[in-house]
């Protein structure tokens, strides 16, 4: 599903789920080639707003042709996207970007089955998690932190072996972050799965490199082309074993995925 040209595709629900977090589910040609952690741009109508929004890929439904995109009213792009209606089209480009890597198959399927991994997600990076804990092989193990007003739990839910929830205010699960939830667990997973805020990112890649734990963190920066042309979206990465081993690389191409132990947090 890698298209080079702008697609049109067509709106079959778009509803709040919170007062700020909206879902909408488009029908596309296909979704094959989709891998989880990729998004897709979205183009608003309105000729002002020239730039795209780019907006992760929830899950992709390839028996029904269908994406789920989870998104945040921030702006007027996206205040536009949360008033378009059922039915109505909308062009998008995508999918883009580096997603999450998936362990192929090697006959093992015992041994996959039971080993652990541990997914930790952060506000709206949650969404693209989704998709990954569909697909993914093991004891999957949930970890969710949110300010006030969770979202997909329930999602979650059917797809992994345990979800735990954090929340600042404490109205749903513990009160506290999501590192609180990791600090609290007794977990030895084989590998790291997360996609939220930098500062939560951060504290989630000391916590893995603490304990040598595999990696791969999913960023969030603002985007402005959505494919690496503007360069807009870099993250600082180590190119090596020394200190001056380091260069940019742009988020929306060679990322939003990166290894845990090549990404350098300011």
């Amino acid at each position: 599903m890698v298209h080079k040209s702008i697609e049109k595709a067509l709106i079959l629900k778009n509803q709040a789920l919170t007062p700020e977090i909206h879902e909408m589910v488009l029908g596309v040609k296909t979704t094959l080639g989709v891998t989880p952690g990729q998004f897709i741009n979205l183009y608003c109508k309105d000729g002002s707003r020239l730039l795209p929004r780019p907006i992760s890929i929830s899950e992709a439904d390839e028996k029904g042709g269908t994406l789920r995109l989870i998104y945040k009213v921030l702006g007027k792009g996206t205040e536009e996207f949360a008033n378009l209606q059922k039915y109505e089209e909308i062009d998008y480009l995508g999918p883009l970007g580096k997603g999450f890597t998936l362990e192929k198959d090697d006959g093992k399927t015992e041994t996959q089955e039971t080993q652990e991994i541990l997914i930790i997600g952060g506000g709206v990076g949650v969404p693209p998690l989704l998709e990954l804990s569909k697909q993914l092989k093991g004891k999957k193990r949930v970890l969710l932190g949110f300010e006030k007003e969770s979202i997909l739990i329930e999602d979650f839910k059917k797809v992994a072996t345990e979800v735990a929830v954090a929340t600042t205010t404490g109205d749903e699960g513990i009160k506290g972050t999501v590192m609180d939830l990791l600090e609290q667990g007794a977990y030895a997973p084989k590998k790291i799965y997360s996609c939220g805020p930098k500062g939560m990112l951060k504290a989630v890649q000391a916590w893995g490199r603490e304990r040598n734990i595999p990696m791969e963190l999913s960023l969030e920066e603002r985007m402005a082309c959505g494919i690496g042309a503007c360069l807009v979206c870099t993250c600082k990465t180590k190119e090596g074993p020394h200190e001056e081993d380091w260069s940019y690389k742009r988020v929306c191409k060679d990322g939003p995925v990166f290894k845990g132990d090549e990404v350098m947090f300011e």
